[in-house]
């Protein structure tokens, strides 16, 4: 059988981390939705910068609108960008229905530029949301500081929302009670909550990429052996250790008696969503964090090499809570060696946010180089 549509009888949902104009149009994805069970599409800027500017399927469209004087860089990506996530969510319709608006959604991030502006994401997610124009659609929102209470204000709004950029438990325990704070406002002003949904994105193998480098760095530094071997020890194991410990706090959460409340009017629970699953090392296994955070009421996000090589020698097993134990003690390791998760967390959200902003910046500019902005 094919082991990604086994992941469904984990509880575990298959998303892609990838959208390109020709995916939808060759009926590609189609047939990942009936072939490989997909059950939505994650994006981001940096994916529709790839999309756009290294492939010729929006070639007609942008000679179109370069014609448009009134239309600028900006106007033009998202032309271009709506498009894509209506129609990806026409494909995926189907999907909305039958799961009973669990999966079937295709996500669509606010400008990178307004990540640390609470009122602008507020104001850009709700213009996204009406332009976009289809129930299974999220509106990606980083979980920045600021991010966070446009998450609430979104959610007690109707509008569903995926929380991106997660890496720490900490803001984990922020996002997860904003998403309740936001159910319970859209409750007492008579709103349906059975028409909400959410995921919180925890990213994950940059999580090793960075820690591997810092624990490297301190092998060669360290003149004790013990601690060359506590350090050897955690090598590729905190990211794993880092989302199986906060999937034991959604199940808590989601199990409280202020959650049931919500639950008896048909609330569903924010999933956690794995993303930057694709292995960077190339020491580990290559669909390592696909086989080891699998687990019911979870989303994996897989950019298309990923989902591939899973369904050519992906192993599935009930793993997302195995050696829990073992994990506690790999954090513990981490606090004794004195490297701070906080410190690296913050760093990577950081990172992932210049990167979006960076990716984002040069696809404006290859618009603008292409001579629309103005034209």
């Amino acid at each position: 059988m094919n082991p990604l549509l086994m992941l469904k009888e984990y509880g575990q949902s298959v998303w892609l981390d990838y959208i390109q104009r020709g995916l939808i149009t060759t009926g590609e994805l189609r047939r990942f939705v009936e072939e490989y069970g997909l059950g939505g599409v994650t994006s981001n800027p940096a994916i529709f910068e790839k999309a756009i500017t290294g492939s010729a399927d929006y070639a007609d469209m942008l000679d179109t609108l370069q014609q448009k004087k009134d239309m600028d860089a900006m106007a033009i990506y998202e032309y271009l960008a709506i498009r894509d996530i209506q129609d990806a969510a026409d494909v995926l319709m189907p999907v909305y229905e039958k799961t009973g608006k669990r999966d079937g959604y295709v996500c669509l991030e606010v400008s990178p530029f307004l990540a640390n502006e609470t009122q602008g994401t507020i104001v850009e997610a709700r213009r996204l949301w009406k332009a976009v124009g289809r129930q299974n659609v999220m509106v990606k929102v980083p979980a920045t500081s600021e991010g966070i209470p446009a998450i609430e204000q979104l959610i007690s709004e109707g509008i569903n929302v995926n929380v991106t950029l997660l890496f720490s438990r900490e803001t984990y325990e922020h996002v997860t009670q904003a998403y309740i704070n936001g159910l319970e406002k859209l409750a007492s002003r008579g709103g349906d909550v059975r028409t909400i949904a959410s995921v919180a994105s925890f990213f994950v193998s940059r999580i090793d990429t960075l820690l591997d480098s810092i624990i490297e760095a301190r092998v060669k530094t360290s003149a004790h052996a013990n601690e060359q071997a506590l350090l050897q020890g955690i090598m590729g194991k905190v990211a794993i250790a880092n989302a199986r410990l906060t999937y034991q706090r959604y199940k808590e959460i989601f199990r409280g008696d202020r959650w049931q409340k919500l639950a008896e009017k048909g609330a569903q629970t924010q999933r956690v969503l794995w993303a930057s699953t694709s292995t960077k090392n190339p020491k580990y296994r290559d669909v390592t964090y696909v086989e080891e955070l699998i687990g019911p009421d979870t989303v994996n996000t897989m950019p298309l090499s990923t989902i591939e090589a899973f369904r050519d020698h992906g192993r599935p097993r009930a793993s997302l809570e195995e050696n829990i134990v073992a994990a506690y003690d790999t954090m513990k390791t981490l606090e004794q060696l004195d490297i701070s998760m906080k410190e690296c967390t913050d760093n990577l959200l950081r990172e992932g946010l210049r990167l979006f902003a960076d990716a984002f910046g040069k696809l404006l500019n290859a618009l603008d180089t292409r001579g629309i902005k103005g034209a």
